[in-house]
């Protein structure tokens, strides 16, 4: 009896899902591993057998998506397929439908580092412009040679022991058809309580912030999660949904992203230019001078100029990106709208009508361009650019008809032409700008596969440990360089400069490896005639989103406008806060405490500047919790609201 169940094919069946969740398994084994720093200073045995909990009940979930032809086939009631050949192509089936699985799970073991989350089908829109994507693959697999050799040892597994049921046990007749019959009817309820995650009538079936219930932190979701759960849970979903957590005019009262005009003071000043430098990948980490406590006070960073710079600056010591990725950057700095659930780039929301400096701006008679030294349509920056405001855009095209530059010889060979060249490149053309101006730059070359230029790959250095140390000096020259010819322009002592990091990169120390250091960014204000007072200022918490207020501020604006975000320079330092968004889980920072929200209710609540590494989490034990939260709800509320209604202008 027992033999004839194992070489049945139900047996075949179980033993094959089971070779599977195996394989499934140690993909996720290599994931946690090529990732071991993010999450090794946050495990322990509790946290590890809810994760195991949380891993099976995706898995299975993906596994009966990715399996269900491979299932029916198996078990279809039908004599007339049980021929060698047909069996050998369910083994083909069934190893190539997991080897992608796999492969998915792998690939994102690496892109994991720079997004902090499992990928979604978006990823496809993100790169969808990127001509070099092949060559980045390519480098990916010699660099990860051994995710190649684990892809490889994984597949063979799932071929090796691969199990065929044994056809010269059965007798095709009427037991035939009753068993076969049976076993696909129970099958099919069994797979929809697998696929729903949940044996529960009344519930929903799960989605990727349901991972969160098993960790701690959201980015360990992804420890839970699995690519292909993810990539197929998102493939259509509308990615902003209204939530009604209040009425319309408690939501108003509690937060309005609406600005009325810049009240008129001594900092403001009408006519002033002002450049944008929004820096690939600088971490706060690379800045020393704003870490003073790293290493007992030793710390010195990679990033000499910016330290010259922060001392003559006004920065913050609590300032925060609202997004992982460059596409999310964008939106946040340039027009006060953070990321929530995808980029705005990626989603039918990118066709509403939106504001942004360069637009407001270009009404008071700015000239206005913007600069990035990658492919004119990569990432979308082209495009959002021109959708609010900018005039000009200056990219690679542009960068290699100037008979001044190497053309294609300046080009890194990935992604874009290297930053000292490009950022000289960058003041040619803000020369022949009329004044007032509006000039914005995404440098780019801090960036994997973190190389340097030629002529310095013996002089940089990633002393640090990290490879992109090396390239956060190389752009920490080029950034030196361009401000010492600005200095001699006559447009410079009118100019305001922002200095911005796109998003975080690789961190070296616990407190940047949080779910809040992950998001930890300089944002530098310069203003060379010295209108801001040199300080690093710990009662204001800056965000991205906060720059295009502040700016409309220096300059005098006088109409009112819409940001998610504050003009650091007039609002209440107790009521500044920064919000960020991963998978699932929103965060609102605001006075001492840090508040995660899973769109339901509060998961964690922690005082992030007595606690930094966010071990002692006090939700439901402060009373501030209740007030913080309702305030989280109110901006969730009226960002998809005004997303799903086209309402982003005042």
């Amino acid at each position: 009896m027992l033999k004839r169940l194992v070489h049945s094919h139900i047996g075949a069946a179980l033993l094959n899902m089971a070779v599977a969740y195996l394989v499934w398994m140690l993909s996720r084994v290599a994931f946690v591993a090529e990732n071991w720093s993010t999450f090794t200073p946050y495990m322990s045995w509790s946290l590890l057998g809810s994760m195991l909990h949380g891993a099976l009940v995706f898995d299975t979930s993906a596994l009966l998506y990715v399996n269900s032809l491979w299932l029916v086939l198996m078990l279809l009631p039908l004599h007339l397929k049980e021929r060698p050949a047909f069996h050998r192509a369910l083994r083909w089936l069934f190893v190539v439908t997991n080897a992608v699985g796999v492969a998915m799970n792998l690939m994102d073991a690496v892109y994991f580092q720079y997004t902090g989350r499992r990928s979604t089908v978006s990823v496809f829109s993100e790169f969808a412009n990127e001509g070099n994507i092949t060559s980045i693959i390519l480098t990916e697999f010699v660099g990860h040679w051994y995710l190649v050799l684990a892809f490889a040892a994984l597949v063979f597994i799932l071929w090796r022991c691969y199990t065929r049921p044994r056809l010269d046990v059965y007798r095709f007749g009427f037991q035939y058809y009753i068993a076969q019959a049976l076993a696909l009817l129970v099958m099919i309820p069994l797979a929809i309580v697998g696929i729903r995650g949940s044996v529960t009538a009344g519930t929903r079936p799960i989605t990727i912030s349901n991972a969160a219930q098993y960790v701690n932190r959201p980015v360990e979701s992804s420890v839970v999660l699995n690519t292909p759960f993810s990539m197929i849970r998102s493939i259509g979903k509308k990615a902003f949904v209204t939530p009604d957590y209040m009425p319309a005019d408690q939501m108003q009262a509690l937060y309005s992203p609406v600005h009325a005009a810049p009240v008129a003071d001594g900092l403001a000043r009408k006519g002033r230019n002002v450049v944008i430098l929004i820096v690939e990948s600088m971490g706060k980490e690379y800045i020393g001078s704003l870490n003073p406590d790293l290493d007992g006070g030793r710390y010195k960073g990679y990033m000499p100029f910016m330290d010259s710079l922060v001392s003559r600056s006004m920065t913050f010591r609590y300032s925060f990106a609202n997004g992982r990725i460059s596409m999310d950057a964008m939106p946040s700095i340039l027009s006060g709208l953070p990321m929530m659930v995808e980029p705005i780039f990626l989603t039918p929301a990118s066709l509403n009508d939106v504001d942004g400096i360069s637009s407001l701006l270009d009404r008071k008679g700015y000239s206005t361009a913007f600069f990035h030294g990658g492919h004119n349509i990569s990432m979308g920056f082209s495009a959002y650019a021109h959708s609010i405001g900018y005039r000009r855009y200056y990219g690679l095209d542009e960068y290699c008809q100037s008979p001044n530059y190497g053309g294609m010889d300046d080009f890194d060979g990935k992604w874009a032409i290297w930053d000292e060249p490009f950022l000289q490149f960058t003041l040619d053309k803000i020369h022949g700008m009329s004044q007032p101006f509006l000039a914005t730059v995404f440098t780019a070359s801090s960036h994997h596969p973190y190389n340097v230029p030629e002529q310095y790959r013996d002089s940089l250095h990633d002393e640090g440990g990290q490879p992109i140390h090396k390239c956060v000096r190389y752009t920490d020259l080029a950034l030196r360089r361009f401000f010492e010819r600005a200095s001699r322009e006559p447009w410079f002592q009118n100019t305001v400069f922002v200095l911005v990091a796109d998003h975080t990169n690789q961190a070296s120390h616990d407190v940047y490896k949080t779910d809040l250091g992950l998001y930890s960014i300089p944002i530098v204000f310069y203003t060379p005639d010295g209108t801001l007072v040199p300080a690093v200022r710990d009662d204001v918490i800056a965000q991205q989103t906060d720059i295009t207020p502040t700016l409309l501020h220096l300059v005098g604006y006088d109409k009112p406008y819409l940001a998610f975000g504050d003009d650091l320079l007039a609002t209440d330092a107790a009521q500044s806060w920064a919000f960020s968004y991963n998978a699932g889980i929103y965060q609102l920072v605001q006075g001492d405490l840090l508040l995660q929200f899973d769109g339901h209710k509060t998961t964690a609540v922690y005082r992030y500047k007595a606690d930094p590494l966010l071990r002692h989490n006090l939700v439901d034990r402060l009373p501030e919790q209740q007030p913080l939260e309702l305030r989280l709800k109110a901006i969730i509320q009226q960002y998809m609201s005004r997303m799903n209604e086209n309402r982003l202008k005042p």
